[in-house]
């Protein structure tokens, strides 16, 4: 049984009442996904591809939180979209991007929260263990307390902390309550480039010895080349290439993906959403 199957999928957002093209007409959105099957492994799996190519509305139907037009998902043999809130919960966790929270609650009271009333019930240890011989009964909370460094804001609200802090909180948010599946919608995009490298190790050492899957999508690919398992890279036209990231992150297959010079990417290939605009402005500068 593969981890994750799409068979023959349609999947099409809803019109925007009152998006209207130049004739005054309502705009009817074209299909994301249309009669797409594809089957995806588990272990630690990145999104690759540019903006608008289908990455976020995949991993939403993966975990059940959009339903198809037809065809059908399965998730760990299951239909994600047919179950309850808690038990998709156990199946899926999801990171969403630019997420937003109204709670007063300290840091500390949240991530106490989400361990004791996840899968793993407040009772998981840390993977690795403390580095301190003085400390006992290291737990899974204290670890990501330290691997995300979040020492420092647990006293503090989440509507008072930066957006490189909240996705941090977020991260631990999505290891404490131990779901079989992880989908991480671009969690590192405001952390410090030493921070997403800590993360990714820790995330990827989790996936190895505790059996979760992880799919996370991200900007940068010379972080996908060093820490993903597996790539999956999304194309304009909606295909998609599938295999390790010395398989498919290839010049050519890059170039392909992002419609620009493998030349105009940065040296550390750090494909940024103010980068990519920047390279499609200038493109289409050059052919104006």
């Amino acid at each position: 049984m593969n981890f994750l199957e799409f068979n023959d999928v349609t999947f099409t957002y809803p019109a925007v009442e009152g998006d209207l093209d130049e004739n005054g007409k309502q705009i009817e959105p074209k299909p994301v996904f249309e009669h797409f099957s594809a089957e995806l492994p588990k272990g630690f799996v990145s999104f690759v591809g540019q903006n608008g190519c289908g990455k976020s509305t995949l991993m939403l139907l993966a975990s059940g939180r959009l339903t198809p037009e037809s065809g059908t998902v399965s998730l760990l043999g299951q239909n994600p979209a047919t179950l309850g809130d808690e038990q998709k919960n156990l199946l899926a966790s999801v990171i969403y991007q630019n997420m937003e929270f109204e709670t007063e609650d300290k840091v500390s009271e949240l991530l106490s929260f989400v361990y004791q009333n996840g899968a793993l019930k407040g009772n998981a240890q840390a993977i690795r263990g403390s580095t301190s011989l003085t400390t006992q009964n290291y737990s899974l909370l204290d670890e990501v307390i330290d691997v995300f460094e979040l020492q420092n804001v647990l006293e503090h609200p989440l509507t008072k902390l930066s957006k490189g802090e909240i996705q941090r909180v977020l991260l631990a948010f999505g290891i404490l309550y131990g779901s079989a599946s992880l989908f991480m919608d671009e969690p590192l995009f405001a952390l410090e480039n030493y921070q997403k490298e800590n993360a990714l190790a820790y995330l990827k050492e989790f996936v190895h010895k505790t059996g979760t899957t992880i799919y996370i999508s991200m900007h940068e690919l010379d972080l996908t080349k060093k820490y993903a398992d597996t790539v999956l890279l999304f194309y304009p036209n909606r295909d998609m290439a599938l295999g390790t990231p010395e398989e498919v992150l290839t010049r050519d297959e890059v170039e392909k993906a992002y419609g620009v010079p493998y030349a105009m990417l940065k040296d550390h290939e750090n494909l940024s959403r103010e980068y990519l605009n920047s390279l499609a402005t200038q493109k289409g500068e050059s052919q104006s």
